[in-house]
């Protein structure tokens, strides 16, 4: 009889399998005080943030959210990542310029890759930038991208969603999904 109520089918890293997982949260707050009692208030201004990672493989996990005092499944996004393949594309994503904070610099991948799929897609995606080009008032952002997903038409669909402007996909294929992590193997 499963006692996990299913857990087991989500609560693993979508990359290696692994069930060793911890939880990352931050915390940050700014309280009152009660003059009377020494005592904190509620929370004026409380932001939490959280993180799920692999112990094995030390990757995020994207399809896991900490809510409340549990972690538990982002939609329908653990079933692509835990069911799914990996899958490499190579695209081009083409906003307009002032969606791109800054194209050079130190941090200029990471404003492209912003640009190009925003907050979701960073964090779901492995992205490489290649090159970018300036049109106009528009930037061409060629990236590799490496997201899982059950089918290719699945694939194009999540790419699709992601995009915050016009995607062109050049090429998409299927790579390998790494082996299952063996419970009894050393780390």
């Amino acid at each position: 009889m499963n006692l996990d109520n299913g857990i087991s089918s989500w609560l693993r890293c979508y990359r290696c399998w692994s069930r060793n997982l911890e939880v990352q949260v931050h915390y940050d707050a700014i309280r009152k005080v009660d003059p009377d009692t020494g005592l904190p208030s509620e929370g004026v201004d409380e932001i939490q943030e959280s993180v799920v990672q692999c112990l094995d493989c030390m990757h995020d996990q994207p399809h896991l959210t900490f809510e409340g005092d549990r972690v538990v499944p982002v939609g329908d996004r653990w079933e692509r990542m835990v069911a799914g393949t990996p899958w490499v594309a190579s695209v081009t994503v083409t906003v307009d310029a002032d969606r791109v904070e800054a194209c050079s610099g130190p941090e200029a991948v990471e404003f492209l890759t912003y640009g190009a799929f925003g907050d979701a897609g960073t964090r779901e995606f492995f992205t490489h930038v290649r090159f970018h080009k300036h049109h106009g008032d528009q930037i061409a952002v060629h990236l590799l991208v490496e997201l899982y997903a059950r089918s290719p038409e699945e694939a194009t669909e999540v790419l699709e969603e992601a995009a915050s402007g016009i995607l062109e996909i050049t090429s998409l294929a299927e790579e390998s999904r790494p082996p299952a992590h063996a419970s009894d193997s050393p780390h």
